[in-house]
């Protein structure tokens, strides 16, 4: 994530040190990795749910690609009106 050296990291415990003191640093980095820990948590959900949705709308996508391509193929072939014409000359037929 951060491109952060050996040297770096030395120079911010040393400063630290000079600053909060030798009593208050643990204490302090302590406090600073437990946040550190619940931002990188947050930051994994957030991920996660962005994951999931993006693979929930890619989904969706495809259903309606698939539902479309169903539609068109059925059109042509009048389904609906040769149901009610089958189911009108079964009525028929019952009554005679």
């Amino acid at each position: 994530m951060f491109d952060i050296g050996f040297w770096e990291l030395c120079m911010v415990g040393l400063v630290s040190l000079l600053v909060i003191g030798p009593e208050k640093l643990p204490k302090v980095a302590r406090i600073a990795g437990f946040w550190l820990g619940k931002a990188r948590h947050a930051v994994a959900v957030t991920k996660e749910e962005i994951k999931d949705e993006l693979k929930a709308d890619e989904l969706r996508q495809l259903m309606k690609e698939q539902q479309a391509q169903l539609d068109a193929m059925t059109d042509g072939l009048n389904l609906n009106q040769r149901a009610e014409k089958f189911l009108d000359n079964k009525h028929d037929s019952n009554e005679k």
